[in-house]
């Protein structure tokens, strides 16, 4: 559910057992993002479920790309309810063609970059940026909430809004009706949570703060993506992600 509120070459990862629980920063290179756009209630999904699964040994992983799988919604009435879905899931997708950046709204549908991908069903290799330089996208998490930075490599005039993602990962699903009836189906990168911030700028740095997280985090969060946006186009200009121990929070 979307609730509005809130240098190096690889992306960095440090824990802080005094204050942090994690703190994030990519380089200035764009990371990119991978959206997977999935159901439970759909047959042909659960190898897409998978192959993103195959991310997590990637060692490419939170350096270079960070996979986030929304569980739309439009496959509910179909005989099984998708525990992971949101109508907000299924709305972003839609803006996305809205966008002309998809051809169809589909399941499963891959967006790379805010932009249709289907290599995935051509048995390509997944294009990750490495010469594209975007800016660096900071984040840190602790008990006190969320606090992130953007310093674009070029200055941008117009208000930049701040993705955050809470991810579940093993999340088990034994499906009892619907076209995967008889199935056991295993999530990773399943977005639990989402939301949403925008704020002014001044064009030269971009500032926002989510508070108060820790007790509003769904239960089986084990990770976080954080990626930037223009206000009116979903397309991120840098994402930054990893794993999220919320003991710590």
């Amino acid at each position: 559910m979307i609730k509005q509120l809130f240098v190096i070459c690889l992306l960095a990862i440090s824990y802080n057992a005094n204050t942090l629980a994690l703190e994030l920063s990519s380089g200035p290179q764009q990371t990119t993002l991978l959206e997977l756009y999935t159901s439970e209630g759909c047959s042909s999904c659960p190898p897409a479920d998978r192959w993103l699964s195959k991310l997590k040994s990637n060692q490419h992983l939170w350096q270079q790309v960070v996979p986030v799988a929304f569980h739309v919604d439009y496959w509910n009435q179909l005989g099984w309810p998708d525990r992971f879905s949101s109508a907000a899931y299924s709305a972003r997708q839609h803006n996305y063609r809205r966008h002309n950046y998809l051809n169809v709204v589909y399941t499963p549908g891959f967006v790379r970059n805010g932009r249709e991908w289907r290599g995935w069903f051509e048995r390509q290799a997944l294009p990750l940026n490495t010469t594209n330089e975007v800016g660096i996208l900071k984040a840190s998490i602790d008990k006190a909430g969320i606090q992130a930075e953007f310093t674009p490599s070029k200055p941008v005039k117009e208000s930049l809004t701040l993705n955050i993602a809470f991810l579940g990962f093993n999340q088990i699903t034994d499906i009892q009706r619907g076209e995967n009836r008889g199935k056991i189906l295993k999530h990773d990168f399943v977005v639990m949570d989402f939301h949403q911030l925008t704020q002014k700028t001044d064009g030269q740095s971009h500032h926002w703060q989510l508070a108060n997280i820790a007790d509003n985090i769904p239960s089986g969060v084990s990770g976080i993506a954080v990626w930037v946006t223009t206000k009116d186009d979903p397309t991120p200009l840098q994402a930054i992600g990893g794993y999220l121990d919320v003991k710590k929070l």
